[in-house]
């Protein structure tokens, strides 16, 4: 059974180890593959029987192809990188990783809102070029800085990550208020659920963590900006396309919004043209917040349980309906 892994070095840069999958059949890992060369990808799957991608697109030119290909895992949650309808055409099974970055990713999005309030990196470069050892106080501090105890926030999707989200932001002191997913007794148990217009107007942190579907893409746009109150922060861990770029960079410019913490955009890597490369008080990340070790392994776990399910003749996960 050969196993081809497409782009791999993002899920394994070197610190964890692919000895279970290679325990499995014979393994060829790639790094990187390209995303826009289909003969490249065709050329690295061959006679390949399980491929493996993270970000490489699968699409229905390299199944054509490459006809020796029985079973597809994605090394993420997500899955539009599959041409998912032609698999389902060919019976192929297609699994991906449901839950893995929950606790990480809940993490980084309190991470990147600390920030906001603290611009604690900031402070840190002062002290060390100089300025608090000439300070002629005993402290100084460039930005306001912003208690979030008694504020509310407001988490636009909250399944497994906005609820690690919500828990964090409860113990700090915040009123938590949810939309986008149905209520279920552990979210009700941190928030309180209400409707899409009323969070927007409600909540001083808002908070995106729901998939991009054709009705949350561009969720974030300049009429539900407009709903906001004036110098909320905006915070997304989610998806890139859920926000109409050029309308949060004009809401940054203008102080409607405070301030905004992003781990994704639109296209990534980010392109030089992106208004949020210069728009104020925006921090951005390169899609690091699923990033730690722990996570990454518990990727790895899945995909070799989603492998040995398919060679048992009991494939899990599956995204594509086999």
């Amino acid at each position: 059974m050969k196993i081809v892994i497409l782009d791999g070095y993002t899920e394994n840069p070197g610190d964890l180890s692919w000895d279970a999958l290679a325990a499995l059949g014979e393994l060829t890992v790639y790094d990187r593959s390209s995303r826009t060369d289909q003969q490249e990808v065709i050329d690295r799957i061959g006679d390949a029987e399980i491929v493996i991608t993270n970000k490489t697109p699968i699409t229905r030119m390299v199944l054509d192809a490459c006809p020796s290909v029985r079973f597809i895992g994605v090394l993420a949650t997500g899955y539009n990188v599959v041409d998912t309808a032609c698999t389902r055409e060919r019976g192929i099974p297609v699994s991906n990783v449901p839950a893995y970055g929950t606790a990480a990713v809940g993490q980084f999005t309190i991470a990147l809102l600390l920030e906001i309030c603290h611009h604690v990196a900031h402070h840190s470069e002062t002290v060390f070029a100089g300025k608090w050892e000439h300070c002629p106080d005993f402290c100084y501090w460039d930005h306001p800085l912003i208690e979030l105890d008694g504020k509310t926030m407001g988490i636009i999707g909250f399944g497994r990550i906005g609820q690690a989200t919500g828990r964090i932001a409860k113990a700090l002191g915040m009123r938590v208020l949810a939309t986008g997913s149905r209520p279920c007794p552990e979210g009700e148990a941190i928030a309180e659920y209400t409707d899409l217009n009323t969070l927007l107007s409600s909540s001083d942190v808002i908070a995106l963590h729901c998939p991009l579907f054709p009705e949350t893409e561009g969720i974030i746009n300049r009429e539900n900006i407009a709903k906001m109150k004036d110098g909320v922060i905006l915070l997304n861990s989610a998806r890139g396309g859920l926000v109409v770029e050029q309308d949060l960079a004009d809401a940054l410019n203008s102080g409607k919004i405070a301030a905004a913490g992003l781990d994704v955009v639109s296209t990534e890597p980010i392109q030089g043209d992106n208004p949020l490369l210069k728009a104020k008080n925006c921090i951005i990340t390169p899609h690091i917040a699923w990033g730690s070790k722990e996570s990454r392994q518990r990727i790895m776990d899945c995909t070799v349980k989603n492998v040995k399910a398919f060679l048992a003749g009991t494939p899990v996960n599956t995204v594509n309906g086999l």
